[in-house]
């Protein structure tokens, strides 16, 4: 039993288009020693480099967690930037825990692969785990993990647990040093934007959804005989942003970098990142409508 985490950076590829291989090379190793020892002060060992991020391994759920929210707030209080007039850089983080492999010093098996497509889930600065991690847990830690729902992860056919560790949430004095930076005191404000095209519109944490359709008279319009006349509503629900597909032929979903898209049919999920909606069409197709979503 091992637990498994994959840290990658945010938009790497647009760094090396922007800045240029050298600087961005530069730029990237001065951000992975920053971050290497902090997972290793927990003991966590280094699998390997990953070119934009790092694949580490723990014996122990509580130490991966910590030493997670402990590389985000790292860059949070000390930011790091490719040049001075770029967005400091952010990690996206997934964790996974159950059986590994170990071969010729690499981790295999279904664990790793899970990390790994939490990691590309993930939004900027934020922590997916899976359910094996959160019953692993001490109570302090779960406090600050949020229960997303059954996701699916890219090459799993069944659904997985996911929980979002809310690792800027405020603090309790009165907690242990590793609670302290755990505990939830004021839930984090988001907003969901939507783009189909120039169009575009906001949705607030809070009371109201958005109704997606060809209808005149919906809230985001989408002219194209594929869409229904009220085809699919975003609200936001118990602390989560949820689609709920209300249309003849569907609507696919793709989350953060996944490729295989979940197909709803007057069922729902959860929205978490960013990624894009295919209303009435096939993934597949190219001229299909697409509405891009983004949670920040």
């Amino acid at each position: 039993m091992a637990t498994v985490v994959f840290a990658d950076l945010v938009g790497s590829t647009s760094l090396f288009d922007r800045v240029g291989d050298e600087v961005a090379s530069h730029f990237v190793q001065q951000l992975m020693a920053t971050l290497r020892p902090i997972f290793e002060q927990h003991q966590g060992r280094v699998v390997k480099l990953l070119g934009d991020g790092l694949f580490v391994v723990f014996d122990d759920e509580t130490k991966a967690l910590t030493a997670c929210t402990q590389v985000l707030n790292q860059l949070l209080q000390q930011p790091l930037r490719a040049t001075p007039n770029l967005a400091p850089a952010q990690m996206q983080i997934g964790i996974a825990s159950g059986e590994v492999v170990e071969l010729q010093g690499d981790c295999f098996g279904d664990t790793v692969n899970s990390a790994a497509r939490l990691a590309d889930l993930a939004g900027p600065s934020q922590i997916l785990t899976t359910e094996p991690v959160w019953n692993a847990l001490p109570t302090a830690y779960k406090l600050a993990l949020r229960d997303m729902g059954p996701i699916y992860l890219r090459g799993r056919s069944e659904a997985s647990h996911v929980y979002r560790v809310e690792w800027q949430s405020g603090r309790n004095e009165e907690a242990t040093m590793a609670g302290r930076s755990m505990l939830p005191r004021v839930p984090r404000a988001e907003c969901l934007k939507l783009a189909h095209g120039e169009h575009t519109m906001s949705l607030a944490a809070g009371p109201g959804k958005v109704m997606m359709g060809r209808a005149p008279e919906v809230d985001f319009v989408i002219n194209d005989p594929r869409v229904s006349r009220k085809h699919a509503m975003v609200e936001w629900r118990g602390g989560y942003f949820v689609l709920t597909d209300l249309s003849s032929h569907g609507s696919w979903v793709s989350v953060g970098k996944q490729s295989q898209a979940v197909l709803l049919r007057r069922t729902e999920c959860y929205l978490v990142g960013s990624g894009h909606i295919v209303l009435g069409g096939d993934d597949a197709d190219a001229d299909a409508p697409v509405v891009v979503f983004n949670i920040a």
